[in-house]
């Protein structure tokens, strides 16, 4: 699955290259993926999505079905030699004996300042937690320390323009238990973003 330009919730943060040491420096530098941990609702939570009435704006880009998704942490560009570490450390983290916790979202949509528009997620927030404490000891300059807001993107404002106070208000509401976690690698192109599952870590197991 996937969908951000990333231009807002995924903001570029520059740490470190994981497995880069310092003496390579003189060298080419590595390939690296633009990477972010995040669950994905299933079909049932993406139906629900799809019933919202989507008015065609000018001044909006709506994401698709393929996009929706609730980021936990946004890792930045690592470089390709340490994806291996990351998606082991993230395995780690959700492995055995953690709770599968209940995502819910809504109960309506909101702005995320003036450009977005969302749905807030509730329920994640130790998930979150856990996932960045993990993560940034691997990853110690991508900063997981960041406060964590979860939210599902639905629609972008286009240039600098501003979503519609009218959109905001909307009755939507799902939840569902949250079984996996990923971590996906988002590729910009003209349509938006492509998202690409690395590593699915299985929750609890």
């Amino acid at each position: 699955m996937a969908g951000h330009d990333d231009a807002v919730e995924h903001a570029a943060v520059g740490h470190a290259a994981v497995g880069c040491p310092a003496a390579a420096e003189a060298g080419p530098p590595e390939p690296t993926a633009r990477l972010f941990v995040g669950v994905w609702p299933p079909p049932d939570v993406v139906a629900v999505l799809a019933s919202l009435e989507r008015p065609s704006l000018d001044a909006l880009r709506w994401t698709r079905p393929d996009q929706w998704h609730v980021t936990l942490a946004f890792l930045g560009n690592v470089v390709l030699s340490g994806v291996t570490e990351v998606g082991s450390a993230l395995v780690k983290a959700a492995g055995h004996g953690v709770p599968a916790p209940e995502a819910r979202l809504g109960p309506m949509t909101e702005r995320l300042g003036r450009r977005v528009l969302c749905l807030p997620v509730h329920g994640l927030d130790e998930m979150a937690d856990r996932v960045r404490r993990a993560l940034g000891g691997v990853l110690p300059d991508a900063g997981l320390d960041a406060p964590f807001r979860g939210h599902l993107t639905l629609a972008r404002a286009r240039g600098r323009r501003a979503v519609p106070p009218s959109l905001s208000g909307v009755p939507l509401a799902a939840r569902w238990q949250v079984g996996e976690l990923s971590l996906v690698r988002t590729e910009l192109d003209s349509s938006g973003a492509r998202y690409t599952t690395l590593v699915t870590a299985t929750v609890g197991s």
